[in-house]
């Protein structure tokens, strides 16, 4: 008797821990600014089509321990992880009244510096630092638009730390009556381009190209923030879900254990 259905139960259980650990993390970033939830995604694999057709020979006769060894491993399938992907959809805007703060009304991305080079990012509530510079609740300088060839430096927002600092609906950046120019805003034509890399920051995926744009007239709001695109009671619902799927699968396994333990301490004494 073969015991090989353990694996594809022990791979779904892998797969629903997964799915939670994920469900999780969208759950602990429902309060986050301009947060996308993401999903886990998953597929069959199935082994038959890794054989040659002549290699598998279904058996046209009723079932029986013989005919079974004749599929050659033809029937296994197990869970397959295909990825974990984001859900862009647009969060609420949350009124907050600060004079730097942005929300994004659509779609676009705001480009910041980072130690690792340019990124984009959807959480527009920006801060002064201490020496006087623009930049996101983490620390990363918000960039102006301009060539983006350009060393990122050159497009950084500074004040003066004389008159007061805002920006406008249209996205200009002002020190006092001093315009500082215009945040910059891109708008990526393929999304799935994008990965996250922590901080609420996107970089673009290795081997990939985006396609962007500038967005000449952006929908921006001040004194709004985006908050998360998380519905708390869909993410719960979802995490009892994948909960019992995991119960099931690790009855499942218990069920298989019990049969291996059978084989060896019943079958295998009596043949003996």
């Amino acid at each position: 008797m073969s015991m090989k259905g353990i694996f594809t139960a022990l791979s779904g259980a892998m797969a629903q821990t997964t799915k939670i650990d994920t469900i999780a993390n969208n759950i602990a970033n429902v309060n986050t600014t301009g947060f996308k939830r993401d999903q886990q995604t998953f597929g069959e694999y199935l082994t038959a089509i890794e054989k040659n057709p002549q290699v598998i020979q279904v058996p046209r006769v009723p079932a029986s321990i013989e005919s079974f060894y004749d599929i050659n491993g033809g029937d296994k399938a197990y869970v397959n992880a295909t990825g974990t992907y984001t859900n862009f959809e647009q969060g609420s805007l949350k009124h907050t009244g600060g004079k730097l703060d942005l929300a994004i009304d659509g779609a676009g991305f705001f480009e910041v510096s980072t130690p690792e080079g340019v990124q984009l990012t959807r959480a527009g509530n920006f801060t002064i630092d201490g020496n006087g510079q623009l930049v996101t609740k983490n620390g990363h300088a918000v960039l102006l638009e301009g060539d983006q060839m350009t060393n990122p430096a050159e497009r950084t927002v500074r004040f003066s730390g004389q008159a007061q600092a805002y920006i406008s609906d249209a996205g200009e950046v002002f020190d006092g009556e001093k315009n500082l120019g215009k945040i910059s805003l891109l708008q990526i034509k393929n999304p799935d381009s994008l990965q996250k890399i922590g901080s609420n920051n996107y970089s673009i995926k290795p081997n990939m190209e985006a396609e962007f744009n500038k967005i000449a007239m952006p929908s921006l709001k001040q004194g709004f923030i985006e908050t998360s695109n998380v519905n708390i009671v869909n993410e719960m619902t979802e995490m009892i879900a994948a909960q019992r799927v995991f119960e099931g699968t690790q009855k499942a396994i218990s069920a298989y254990d019990a049969m291996a333990d059978k084989l060896i301490n019943v079958v295998g004494s009596t043949k003996g």
